[in-house]
């Protein structure tokens, strides 16, 4: 046991979890204490055990993960459950949105979630968990010796996540699906003065930002696999408007398609340029199946204008049978009138 200011290196006396690298740590194995945090580290996210020449500031959290991984390991590979985070948090917050109009009527909670449609930000992650979980389940279906495909990986430190990958011998596959009405098409601005600029629009809406959240994927499991082995990332866009004829494009290096498009490039054969074992256990190692890791945080629920002006009239019902003064009114004007 080696003590030093903030740190002391110990056997542990009870399991753990890396702070850095989230890698399980059994009990009666050696790691470092953090007094300031009151956490644990590995030794492999611990500059202090490694020579001076191999401390480097942008030791990262992936670096970690696939440095583990690169060691032969019997353990099977959990490939993940297609669209299972995005399932998931579309669950929570419908129970959340039910749980709310259910608590503010008692009595007619059960009407007004039935004659109301769900908020469209819980509406937008189930019909998101669809299509992953029906792309996910063809490529599990086309999954062989050179096809191998994880799914809704976890990216270490955030709580963001990877919804596809295939590993085929020409590279790496990182696909992003999406359930997008209207249709996707390039749109490319360039002038005199004006740099060249591409945006993605889908049905005449601007959604750069996912070419932007792809090539952030792609970086990362590059990251991991290393320069010589190709990835190239894919936008997946299910039930489409697309053309009868042509329809798929690139930007960015990111290809937009459908998936009746992708599948042949998936299971093509091409002459292999990487060792699938190795990248399979790397991938898997250093991106955990995202069903482990934290539960997104939902700000409180946005109702739509139906079930709002519902829930408005029911309080205005309710105010009206409590306040007999002014139901005594409203019934001798109507006496009046009539």
């Amino acid at each position: 046991m080696s003590e030093g200011a903030n740190e002391k290196r110990m056997k542990l006396r009870y399991a753990g979890v890396c702070r850095v690298c989230e890698a399980e740590l059994a009990a009666r194995v050696e790691a470092i204490y953090e007094r300031t945090t009151k956490t644990v580290r590995c030794l492999d996210c611990s500059p202090a055990t490694r020579p001076p020449d191999e401390v480097s500031p942008a030791h990262s959290v992936v670096e970690v993960r696939a440095k583990r991984a690169s060691k032969p390991s019997t353990n099977p590979i959990d490939p993940g459950t297609p669209g299972a985070s995005a399932r998931r948090e579309y669950e929570r917050r419908r129970a959340k949105d039910e749980a709310g109009v259910r608590e503010r009527h008692p009595n007619l909670g059960g009407l007004i979630l039935a004659l109301t449609e769900e908020p469209q930000s819980t509406k937008a992650w189930g019909t998101g968990a669809i299509g992953e979980e029906r792309l996910g389940e063809k490529l599990n279906d086309l999954a062989s010796d050179t096809l191998r495909v994880l799914h809704d990986r976890r990216i270490p430190g955030t709580r963001a996540n990877i919804d596809h990958i295939a590993l085929t011998p020409s590279g790496v596959y990182v696909i992003d699906p999406k359930r997008y009405s209207g249709r996707p098409t390039l749109k490319i601005e360039r002038g005199l003065l004006r740099p060249r600029t591409e945006k993605l629009l889908v049905g005449g809406r601007d959604r750069t930002k996912l070419v932007h959240g792809v090539l952030k994927q792609v970086d990362l499991v590059r990251a991991i696999a290393g320069d010589h082995v190709p990835v190239t990332g894919v936008l997946c866009f299910i039930d489409a408007d697309w053309p009868i004829i042509g329809g798929a494009f690139t930007t960015r290096g990111v290809d937009v398609l459908w998936p009746k498009k992708l599948y042949p490039r998936l299971t093509a054969p091409t002459p292999s340029q990487v060792d699938p074992d190795a990248l399979h256990q790397a991938l898997a190692a250093a991106l955990p199946p995202a069903q482990l890791g934290a539960p997104r945080r939902c700000t409180a629920p946005r109702m739509v204008g139906a079930r709002r002006a519902l829930e408005n009239w029911v309080l205005l019902v309710d105010w009206w049978e409590v306040n007999p003064h002014v139901r005594h009114m409203t019934q001798s004007r109507c006496r009046r009138r009539c």
